[in-house]
């Protein structure tokens, strides 16, 4: 019983050790300063529990250390589920699908910039977007769908002012 407790203890640090990160980096401090108070206390209380007679019981370091391989494993998990955050996504297509694809993402309701640019070999259309991370995937199956070849690059990003907020 005390394993199962020293175990489910970890996991449940680190997973909110590892949301507690992204949280921060979202800009939400408060909720982050409260994970970071949850993380203190069970990180304390079962490190405790772990270095008490522990000639006695070694084995209390091994499922304290697989409890953190579980709960950051877990926490990552969690986080790539509620994606927060926002994405800039930067699109290059084929000049003939530039039009079709720009409008058929606003009709998505996707705020979209297009700009008529100049590859190596032939014209091509660059489209930029803007948006919660939860759709990125939403955003390059609309695009795919219409040019198989297009490349999509992603990338974090804040916004800071202007244009179309969520």
């Amino acid at each position: 019983m005390l394993y199962l407790m020293i175990f489910t203890s970890k996991i449940i640090e680190n997973t909110l050790a590892t949301l507690r990160l992204i949280v921060v980096a979202n800009g939400k401090k408060f909720i982050g300063a409260v994970l970071q108070f949850a993380v203190a206390l069970v990180w304390v209380l079962v490190t405790g529990v772990v270095v008490t007679n522990i000639q006695q019981d070694p084995f209390k370091i091994i499922v304290f250390a697989l409890g953190s391989f579980a709960g950051s494993y877990l926490g990552s998990i969690i986080e790539e589920k509620i994606a927060l955050g926002y994405y800039l996504l930067t699109v290059i297509v084929e000049y003939r699908y530039g039009k079709q694809i720009t409008d058929e993402l606003r009709n998505n309701q996707f705020a979209v910039t297009s700009i008529k640019a100049i590859g190596k070999d032939n014209q091509k259309y660059v489209l930029m977007i803007l948006s919660k991370r939860k759709k990125r995937e939403q955003i390059s199956n609309i695009i795919q769908k219409i040019d198989k070849n297009a490349m999509i690059v992603t990338e974090k990003a804040t916004p800071v002012c202007g244009g179309n907020h969520f």
